[in-house]
């Protein structure tokens, strides 16, 4: 399962960014998102998110 960013929890600091091995999360719209393909479901940026703003799908 990819994980998702709670775009309404999201505060768009871009920790988990630099975080995700597969390079799956980019900013979009003022905050973050992550291509569910590009995805290794790996929880690095649901770990990393300061918002707890990103779970799994």
């Amino acid at each position: 399962m990819a994980y998702k960013i709670d775009v309404a929890k999201c505060v768009n600091c871009g920790t988990c960014e630099p975080d995700c091995p597969a390079g799956a999360i980019s900013e979009a719209d003022g905050h973050r998102q992550i291509d569910p393909a590009q995805c290794l479901s790996c929880g690095t940026c649901a770990s990393e998110c300061p918002a707890e703003a990103i779970s799994e799908e």
